[in-house]
């Protein structure tokens, strides 16, 4: 699935997703981490990827494999 990027803290390296259906998904450090990126930026656009019970395992580009 994919989203823009509503919030990012880069000391805590988590943030909030906004869904395209307009649902709020927020992500911890882990997920960001799991991305190899080194920054997100506010309004850019995301690929989600999240585990059985929902929560965020991993955020990349949309180009990324």
């Amino acid at each position: 699935m994919q989203g823009t990027v509503a919030t990012f803290d880069a000391a805590t390296r988590s943030g909030l997703l906004l869904l395209d259906d307009g649902t709020e998904l927020p992500f911890p450090a882990r997920a960001f981490d799991a991305s190899g990126l080194r920054l997100l930026r506010l309004g850019q656009r995301v690929r989600v990827e999240t585990d059985t019970g929902g929560d965020v395992v991993r955020v990349t580009l949309p180009t990324m494999p």
